[in-house]
């Protein structure tokens, strides 16, 4: 499928959507479907362990947010719908997900950031959700980042809309690494890399245990995730193939399946 605002590569088990429309990488309608277009071309793809979402080189910004052109009476229906579809696909996908941000993450494209199971920044990385300072407010970040940050922080987040910075971030919660920018590649590559030398089919069982473990009280979620212990998972070859790997002293050969 050929794009014209985003990028989208696959190889050796990992997808990179990246973000083109540098410098700021604003989202607006037209780059917002493309993007609902390649989440769903990566869903159920079995080839595809991890998705990266990044910036194209030479961007000022992983993503300054949504065209607040689109947030007019005209256009807010639509550009709604349009955004609320990436993260009602992101939730539904299967595999993990990691945000690389270089630059500012803002308004949308925060939302974007936070959004994924995994956040990896440099130090020049800021993150804020300024929607309040022009009338308006964050959907995506009210509802998910409470359970990331804490109620508390997420009420200054939105509340007042001042950008932190990535070493807050970490320390936060909301990312999950920050390294000086020269480094920021070859972190992302090892990070990444680990991820996608692991059997696909228990990277997506893990995710989903993760999930449906935190719902409900402990009991309900260590019950949910003992019956995709013993079914779903103990039915892949490749939980086999690990034990026996492990057993037997070698590396392991997966399947992912």
């Amino acid at each position: 499928m050929e794009f014209q605002h985003i990028i989208l590569k696959k190889q050796d088990g990992v997808a990179r959507l990246m973000l083109n429309k540098p410098p700021l990488n604003v989202l607006d309608i037209a780059m917002m479907r493309e993007i609902n277009d390649a989440l769903e071309g990566l869903n159920g793809d079995p080839s595809i362990k991890v998705l990266l979402f990044e910036a194209v080189e030479g961007s000022k910004a992983f993503s300054a947010g949504v065209d607040v052109s689109e947030h007019t009476a005209d256009k807010v229906n639509e550009m709604i719908e349009v955004f609320h579809r990436i993260f009602r696909l992101l939730d539904g996908l299967e595999i993990p997900t990691v945000a690389v941000v270089h630059g500012a993450a803002l308004g949308g494209g925060c939302e974007l950031a936070l959004f994924c199971d995994m956040v990896i920044a440099s130090e020049k990385a800021s993150f804020g959700q300024p929607e309040i300072q022009v009338g308006v407010l964050p959907p995506i970040a009210v509802v998910a980042l409470p359970e990331i940050i804490g109620p508390k922080k997420t009420m200054e987040m939105v509340l007042i809309g001042d950008r932190i910075r990535a070493d807050e971030a970490e320390r936060l919660g909301l990312v999950n690494k920050v390294v000086a920018p020269e480094e920021l590649q070859a972190a992302v590559d090892e990070f990444v890399n680990k991820l996608a030398k692991l059997s696909g089919a228990v990277l997506r069982l893990t995710k989903r245990a993760v999930r449906v473990g935190s719902v409900g009280s402990f009991e309900d979620g260590l019950t949910a995730v003992e019956t995709l212990y013993l079914g779903p998972l103990m039915n892949t070859e490749d939980a086999h193939e690990g034990l026996a790997a492990f057993m037997e002293k070698r590396p392991p050969l997966w399947k992912d399946r």
